[in-house]
């Protein structure tokens, strides 16, 4: 399994998705994304011929970035407070 991320949803009916270091994109049906997933998802996928054939909510990594996504709007909010 690699990890992926979906990087966008292409009017509600194309996922966008990065795999890999390298962000190797795929297309993929968005109505086949797992229960709950959207724009910045993490996944585990596994990857057939090119395509992508198994995908799973990497729950950990997604809660990991949106954590650290977070943390960095904060100190922005704090500077644009602390700018006169």
């Amino acid at each position: 399994m690699e990890k992926a991320v979906i990087d966008r949803i292409v009017d509600r009916r194309i996922a966008v998705i990065l795999v890999g270091e390298d962000q190797r994109q795929h297309h993929h049906p968005a109505n086949e994304l797992p229960q709950g997933a959207q724009e910045g998802t993490w996944l585990r996928v596994r990857i057939a011929d090119g395509k992508i054939v198994s995908m799973e909510i990497d729950r950990e990594e997604t809660d990991a970035v949106r954590g650290r996504i977070q943390q960095k709007m904060e100190k922005l909010r704090a500077r644009e407070r602390k700018t006169p």
